[in-house]
């Protein structure tokens, strides 16, 4: 099995995670946010991979911090799992509906952080969190582990843009760092 064992720890945040792509979608967040942890606890177990990921930070500021950081060591764990891409699947997508809401995910685990991303709320917080800040941890997560995501989503209702988006990136980023069976770099030039 392919783990990861992670810890950061700044002046403004304290955060271990576990990651591993190979698990089942056992899943353990606790991050202080409800609705983040929500969110993350979707992205996993949806993803098919396990995640432990405890956080705390200066939420008499505000979330932000905590999010951002979360996916800072998200996307480094990620990087560690991917390594130089041998014999992983690196290409993924997914779409997925939740009732009037539909996101769109693809990505590519090829070293090259990179983020589109392309929706909108209709409100300015969700769960208590600026909807901003969503953006932001994908941003975040993506800059660190080396992947290009575009995103996509649209409806009516935040919390199911919100958490469709959530699913459908980690359906893509469990079978973009899932084994292909091969033995060899997915690239033409031979490295990431």
């Amino acid at each position: 099995m392919r783990n990861v064992t992670l810890a950061r720890d700044t002046g403004e945040t304290k955060i271990a995670l576990t990651l591993s792509p190979d698990g089942t979608g056992k899943v353990s967040v606790e991050t202080g946010i409800p609705f983040f942890d929500h969110m993350l606890t979707g992205l996993a177990k949806h993803g098919g991979f396990d995640l432990t990921c405890r956080a705390t930070g200066d939420l008499g500021v505000d979330c932000h911090h905590t999010i951002e950081d979360v996916g800072i060591v998200i996307g480094e764990g990620v990087k560690q799992v991917i390594r130089d891409g041998r014999g992983i699947r690196r290409f993924a997508h997914a779409i997925i509906p939740m009732d009037e809401s539909l996101a769109q995910v693809a990505l590519d685990c090829g070293g090259r952080g990179y983020l589109v991303y392309s929706g909108a709320f209709g409100s300015r917080t969700l769960g208590n969190i600026p909807t901003d800040l969503f953006e932001h941890f994908f941003y975040s997560l993506c800059m660190h582990a080396g992947i290009t995501a575009h995103i996509t989503f649209s409806g009516r209702n935040d919390h199911h843009q919100c958490e469709a988006t959530f699913k459908a990136f980690g359906i893509a980023l469990g079978n973009a760092m899932a084994k292909s069976g091969k033995n060899s770099i997915p690239s033409t030039k031979g490295t990431f």
